[in-house]
């Protein structure tokens, strides 16, 4: 179910409810139930496979705790294997299927693609490296086993972050789902702070923005220049507050049970570099990457050349696990190879600083917006066909004219996220809230939820990362 549906409404105050009423040696049972109902409201029978990452994992993890150092690689390997494998007929048997069709016809020879109508199961990215995660954990000795299968469970389908992450550690969210929780002020309070914010960035600022792209995107040859540049610059927008609302939202929803999990954003947009930027868009996919795949390769501790190697294959793999589609591919390895660019000029080239260290800052932060956004061109376009249409229509139709119908309600708001963002480049919304006076604390509360109810989308659209 989607956290901005009236079932969700209706879901989270029962789930709560019942949960603190629930003896704590007897709640990882109604989490369990919980999260299962969750998840199930979206297509039922995937349940099964979360059901089989979750067994396949949970006996890896002992056995590889129990054995010795060559069997206990072997069980690594069966269990990584397991999880990629059901991630990669899923999500890339398409993709590998038409790749294949492809070479051989420009070979001259025949194939027949396999037709297999095979729909993703939501968030199957995420639960596979959230899984994964673990298993290399407790291989590198830095995480114990959990023998009880309920809490392993609830760790792969804790509901708040079970579709669109945060990608989290055992070590972490493992220790918050153990721990004894009592109905506090301080949670219920925080939690519905979280959410009511999650829901403004996403219902106000998002869904107001999605029908103006969806319609530039559509067919860009009907628009002028001026019409397609706003797009390309409001899909930044767009996809930072649908992911950053689904985070935000998720982040209460657990705080209402007592339970922390990581921020995944902190004011991307802000960075003075696209170096920055992945340090603040999206961390726990970031760090991730980090410590199971950079860092093996070598990290930053080998020559020049093999830094670059390392960064290219970390942002390919990560632009396909975006997505089955070589668009998405092109789109990470523009990233590795900008963030290749400002390592050769921060180490090659000096820069004359200006007298005014704001305003360079400022200049900064456009140059990283403007950046992400040409390359989130990339990510948004369904293939290369679109992204070549869309940049052809972007140079041949030169009219700085806005003819299409402008989502003023999403540049407002979108402006007032902006404002948002420079109030929490260092802290949270929720504690932000809590150093000012109750009466502030109530104008804000009431013109978030007067924006929600009288400025959302009439239609409900699904946050962009549950394809993901």
């Amino acid at each position: 179910m989607l956290f901005n549906s009236l079932q969700f409404t209706i879901f989270l105050p029962l789930f709560v409810g019942l949960y603190y009423l629930v003896k704590p040696r007897f709640r990882w049972i109604l989490l369990f139930i919980g999260s299962c109902y969750f998840y199930m409201a979206f297509v039922p029978r995937y349940i099964v496979i979360l059901f089989f990452i979750i067994l396949i994992d949970y006996f890896a993890a002992i056995a590889i705790e129990r054995s010795l150092p060559r069997r206990r690689k072997i069980y690594l390997i069966i269990s990584l294997l397991s999880n990629i494998i059901l991630l990669a007929f899923f999500k890339y048997f398409q993709f590998i299927n038409e790749n294949i069709a492809s070479i051989f016809e420009l070979l001259g020879g025949t194939y027949t693609p396999i037709d297999l109508d095979i729909l993703l199961p939501i968030g199957l990215s995420f639960h596979t490296f959230q899984s994964m995660g673990y298993t290399i954990e407790v291989y590198r000795g830095k995480q114990r086993a959990e023998r009880h299968l309920g809490y392993f469970a609830n760790y792969v389908l804790f509901f708040p972050q079970m579709v669109a992450g945060p990608i989290e550690r055992y070590e972490t969210l493992g220790s918050e789902l153990r721990k004894t929780t009592i109905l506090t002020y301080d949670n219920i309070v925080h939690g519905l702070r979280l959410i009511l914010f999650g829901l403004f960035v996403k219902m106000t600022v998002a869904d107001n923005i999605a029908p103006y792209v969806d319609t530039i995107y559509k067919d860009p040859t009907l628009h002028y220049s001026g019409e397609i540049l706003v797009a390309i610059f409001l899909f930044s927008i767009q996809i930072y507050a649908d992911f950053f609302g689904y985070s935000t939202i998720a982040l209460g929803c657990a705080r209402l049970l007592g339970i922390n999990i990581m921020d995944n954003f902190k004011t991307p947009y802000l960075s003075t570099s696209l170096t920055e930027f992945w340090t603040r868009w999206h961390i726990s996919l970031s760090t991730w990457f980090k410590d199971y795949l950079y860092i093996p390769l070598g990290g930053n501790r080998v020559a020049l050349p093999n830094w670059c190697f390392n960064i290219m294959v970390v942002f390919i793999v990560s632009g396909l696990w975006h997505g089955a589609s070589w668009t998405f591919v092109f789109w990470g390895g523009l990233h590795g190879i900008v963030l290749i660019v400002e390592r050769f000029i921060s180490q090659n080239i000096q820069w004359k600083p200006l007298k005014n260290s704001s305003l360079q800052n400022v200049l900064l932060v456009l140059k990283t917006f403007v950046l992400t956004s040409f390359i989130w061109v990339f990510f948004r376009a369904e293939n290369f066909h679109n992204v070549k249409v869309i940049f052809k229509a972007l140079y041949n139709n030169w009219d700085l004219s806005i003819h299409t119908a402008c989502p003023w309600p999403g540049l407002f708001f979108g402006l007032m996220l902006v404002g948002f963002d420079i109030l929490l480049y260092n802290n949270r919304i929720d504690t932000i809230l809590s150093g000012w006076k109750p009466y502030t604390r109530w104008v804000v509360y009431c013109t978030l939820l007067f924006c929600v109810l009288a400025f959302s989308s009439r239609q409900e659209y699904q946050f962009i990362y549950f394809q993901f």
